[in-house]
């Protein structure tokens, strides 16, 4: 088991223990699970509603409606899916109230369009050119950039950590779905950062990057900004 898998299973079972104790009836117990989770459903709204002061009601809303329905979790499915899964609604209703509603339909021109034009190297190191705080700039003002049901698919995957399964349900669609959605947002997170972070390099070398490496440089580099 990996350090990663490993830090997750304990998360996992801390959330357990802790939601034990609020069934038992200790409030106390509860603003734990709060302060655990809060960074994370937070970035989750924000991801849906693009709104600060939203995401924000979003994210309150969110953790009022598992106090009332915690007995409903059932421990089928780790506590943060079944968490994520409530704020993704909470966010999808209000997108909906403010009458700002996009079609998850992705077979539409406008989605299409949303498809990156070109393929560019990225620098050998892109930190030794930018101070963390512009670095943080431009991850979040790229991912803001990304049409909603893309920005859905790459906070939960590459900020969150959360599995294509994972996601796919939180989001209501298959596998497939989510796994094409998700290759789309690091590609075209690849294309809004590149120009920041390209140098100069042969023509020959300048070809399309495998899948495999798209993934490991965008999860890589958003992971590292986005968390801190």
């Amino acid at each position: 088991m990996t350090e990663a898998s490993q830090e997750k299973l304990d998360a996992a079972e801390e959330d357990l223990r802790l939601i034990d104790r609020v069934l038992g009836g200790d409030r106390q117990a509860f603003e734990a699970l709060v302060r655990s989770h809060e960074r994370r459903v937070f970035r989750v709204t924000l991801a849906v509603l693009g709104q600060v002061e939203d995401a924000e009601d979003a994210m309150q809303e969110t953790f009022i409606k598992a106090y009332r329905h915690l007995k409903q979790f059932r421990r089928e499915s780790r506590f943060t899916t079944w968490l994520t899964r409530i704020a993704v609604n909470e966010a999808l209703q209000r997108r909906q109230a403010r009458k700002e509603h996009v079609s998850l339909d992705e077979s539409s021109p406008a989605q299409q369009q949303d498809f990156p034009r070109r393929f560019e190297p990225w620098a050998a190191d892109p930190e030794s050119l930018y101070t963390k705080q512009e670095l943080r700039d431009l991850v979040e003002k790229a991912i803001r950039s990304l049409s909603v049901i893309y920005r859905e698919a790459l906070i939960l995957c590459d900020i969150e950590g959360m599995s294509a399964k994972e996601a796919a349900e939180v989001l209501g669609v298959n596998v497939a779905a989510l796994k094409s959605r998700l290759l789309r947002a690091r590609l075209m997170m690849r294309e809004a950062l590149t120009t920041s972070f390209e140098q100069p390099r042969p023509l020959v070398r300048r070809v399309a990057d495998t899948a495999a490496e798209v993934k490991n440089m965008m999860g890589m580099m958003v992971m590292r900004v986005a968390r801190r």
